[in-house]
């Protein structure tokens, strides 16, 4: 007969896991997830079950013990896909900082990649720690979607796009479609009619939504605009921007676009370096607006006219949204606003 301890026969020499009570409750990992978080809804007899797993198991027994007195654990599970873009970062850090200012401590995990599996791998890793609710940047739409087929027993607040299949999910994020309208808005207001869009990956929802409106404010101003992909790098931008002179050297139908709208600075960045390398001037022979505002843009050359993502606003909303999903109050989901910084790197196009 064995008599190897209940934790290491279930958790094979790891310690146990929230999957592992449920596999000895027979229940969903959602359902003891609610147990821990004492949230209603659960039948007793089920609750006991749950109870007896963890007692059984180990299941980390001083947190769970914690949380069930005390009724919060004052963590907040925070899921992000590895990027060192400037979106994703910055956003991560604003709901880290917001989190701490109101006594929560922000639980980080990282997917190693935007599959469905990493995703519930990182789930089921904050879920045993005890969080009180699950925030999710979804840069991605197939994030999005994915994150909305979950139904961890917490809170949920995403940080992205609501698929149109998940109405009743929670989500927040920069008025990206703003932000890009102000920066075509800047640019018919000086003049300009023959505008090129450097949009970023369509798979990323910003960059959906920046084009989108964007090109939606070129129609609505008669401006004649043009489409060029970017992946968000400033190598993109230099290759598209050699790529734009290249297109206009070669069929000499007409004059050269007088500004260009790129979906981040660091696209920017590019296209300005293959604007200089080919002796176009900025601004005088084509304007260039970024977006982001990253750190620098105003040490750009020249200095560059950017929308700047209030990153602090959102990251001060998501954990508002949090704390009131928490006390099952209404949740605000006003994006957070985008603002348009006009610097040296637009002009009026020449006569």
């Amino acid at each position: 007969m064995s008599t190897e301890h209940p934790s290491r026969a279930a958790g094979r020499g790891r310690p146990p896991s929230l999957r592992d009570v449920a596999d000895r409750a027979q229940v969903s990992h959602q359902t003891v997830s609610r147990v821990i978080n004492d949230f209603p809804g659960v039948r007793p007899m089920t609750r006991e079950r749950v109870l007896a797993a963890i007692d059984e198991l180990g299941y980390r027994r001083n947190n769970a013990a914690r949380t069930l007195v005390t009724r919060r654990s004052g963590l907040i599970g925070v899921i992000a896909v590895g990027s060192f873009l400037f979106g994703p970062t910055s956003t991560l850090a604003a709901i880290q900082e917001a989190a701490r200012k109101n006594g929560y401590m922000p639980l980080l995990a990282t997917l190693r990649e935007n599959s469905q599996a990493a995703l519930i791998e990182a789930v089921d890793e904050v879920l045993d720690h005890g969080i009180e609710a699950l925030v999710v940047i979804a840069s991605r739409e197939s994030m999005g979607r994915r994150t909305a087929e979950l139904r961890p027993g917490v809170p949920v607040i995403v940080v992205g796009p609501n698929p149109a299949e998940a109405d009743d999910l929670a989500t927040l994020s920069v008025d990206q479609s703003a932000g890009a309208t102000a920066a075509i808005e800047h640019l018919a207001g000086l003049g300009h009619r023959r505008v090129v869009l450097l949009a970023g990956p369509q798979d990323w929802v910003d960059a959906q939504q920046r084009l989108t409106a964007a090109q939606r404010c070129c129609d609505d101003h008669g401006i004649v605009s043009q489409v060029l992909l970017g992946d968000w790098s400033a190598a993109s931008g230099f290759a598209a921007g050699r790529a734009l002179l290249a297109q206009w050297a070669a069929d000499h139908s007409g004059p050269l676009p007088t500004a260009v709208f790129t979906a981040n600075d660091h696209m920017a960045l590019g296209l300005l370096a293959a604007f200089h390398a080919a002796g176009v001037e900025v601004p005088a022979d084509i304007s260039v607006v970024g977006f982001d505002d990253i750190a620098g843009a105003d040490y750009f050359i020249p200095p560059l006219t950017t929308i700047r993502q209030n990153f602090d606003a959102l990251g001060h909303q998501v954990l508002l949204a949090t704390l009131s999903a928490l006390a099952g109050e209404t949740v605000d989901l006003t994006p957070a606003p985008a603002q348009l910084c006009v610097r040296s790197s637009t002009a009026p196009p020449r006569a």
